[in-house]
């Protein structure tokens, strides 16, 4: 994890950068119903097959951009556990399911990047909330971006039970047409792109796709006020709990 040390004269772009994302609004973050009916939700074959209404699952996912040797921009991403029922082995970022004791999804993002990489929330600088993302299994997932300016104060710890390695990389590279490959998909007529991102880290290589890859392709395009390099064609119900909190 060199990357966490040297950063010289970076604190100031990175201040920069935090105020200018401050600046940005999400879409009717905070007028998401708590549950969706079939009859509103127009691939409810694929997302709610016991034909009933359902309450939402919720979870938040912590971006931790920092800036690193090079002066560059990067994220922490994590290599989850070969052992975990769900997901076991895939590239993620810091986050998972909202919990009662939780305020909002800051509170979830902060409190799991915690459990899971031994992140003090005290370090980092939450400075936006982004629209959330309607997954096919039902669940609201909530990218939180936060700022770490002391990266040499963070000092990784990987759950044990959770996560098998800790790595970061330039957040630059997700609007890259470099070491990136798309598959498409259909969904209820509708074509979209998946999108996987190869990245080595210390010897190690590591896949960065679908989801995990979807909002850092977003993120990236936010920070670095640019579109990517490559035609995204996002999965169309991801913005389902955005378009349904219009209606």
């Amino acid at each position: 994890m060199g990357s966490y040390n040297n950063l010289g004269q970076g604190s100031d772009a990175l201040e920069t950068l935090a105020q200018r994302l401050r600046l940005y609004k999400p879409s009717v973050l905070h007028q998401i119903p708590e549950t969706t009916a079939t009859e509103s939700v127009s691939d409810s074959r694929e997302i709610n097959s016991n034909g009933k209404s359902e309450k939402r699952k919720r979870a938040a996912v912590l971006v931790c951009i920092f800036r690193g040797n090079n002066d560059d921009l990067r994220v922490i991403l994590t290599k989850r556990s070969s052992t975990l029922s769900s997901h076991s082995g895939e590239v993620a970022l810091p986050g998972g399911k909202r919990e009662e004791t939780d305020a909002d999804d800051v509170a979830t993002a902060l409190r799991e990047a915690n459990e899971e990489i031994g992140l003090d929330p005290s370090l980092v600088d939450v400075v936006t909330v982004l629209e959330p993302i309607f997954t096919k299994g039902s669940m609201i997932v909530v990218p939180v971006i936060g700022i770490l300016s002391d990266a040499k104060a963070f000092s990784p710890t990987p759950s044990a039970d959770e996560v098998e390695a800790i790595f970061d990389a330039p957040l630059e590279m997700f609007l890259k047409d470099e070491n990136r490959r798309a598959e498409e998909r259909d969904w209820m007529g509708e074509k979209y792109l998946l999108h996987y991102f190869n990245y080595e880290a210390e010897n190690e290589n590591y896949l960065i796709w679908a989801l995990t890859a979807g909002i850092l392709i977003r993120v990236a395009s936010i920070v670095y006020q640019r579109p990517p390099a490559f035609l995204e064609q996002r999965p169309p119900f991801w913005d389902m709990a955005v378009s349904k909190g219009h209606s």
